[in-house]
């Protein structure tokens, strides 16, 4: 079975340095065998991801930036492993904010792009349960940002 970076690798994914936080937080926190990773917002090699749904971006340019959130979390859940991949025993939970119009519906479609990628990425390590909810606006107008709960050993 490939190892998560072969998958990556094979998905064309280099992971960033993971992100510092912005303000007076931790990026993410271990109790026990979860790790917590803070919100990641949408971003890429070009800087902030930034938009509305259902105003200026269509749900695949959303789904792609919920993407790019699920990379950021992976990048902090590599830190919280100490580098290694291995300790990871599963995805368990994603809480996902679409920055959306009052009468867009398709959070779940948006937070499908980070989902997909996890799947992709872990395999069956990658399933978790999820929340994908509107939100009036995201730090510094980003589209999307995406909490995370892993488990590890």
């Amino acid at each position: 079975m490939p190892s998560i970076d072969d998958r990556l690798a094979e998905l064309g994914v280099t992971l960033p340095d993971a992100p510092a936080p912005a303000a007076n937080y931790v990026p993410f926190v271990t109790v026990g065998s979860l790790v917590h990773i803070s919100g990641q917002i949408s971003q890429n090699e070009h800087g902030l991801i930034k938009g509305r749904l259902g105003e200026d971006l269509a749900v695949e340019q959303g789904a792609e930036a919920a993407k790019r959130c699920a990379i950021s979390l992976l990048a902090q859940l590599k830190k919280a492993c100490g580098g290694d991949f291995s300790r990871l025993v599963r995805a368990v939970k994603l809480t996902g904010f679409v920055n959306s119009t009052p009468d867009f519906t398709d959070q779940p479609k948006v937070i499908n792009g980070a989902s997909d990628f996890l799947v992709a990425a872990l395999g069956e390590a990658g399933r978790h349960a999820r929340s994908a909810v509107s939100a009036a606006s995201l730090p510094l107008g980003v589209a999307v940002e995406i909490e995370a709960i892993f488990e590890i050993r």
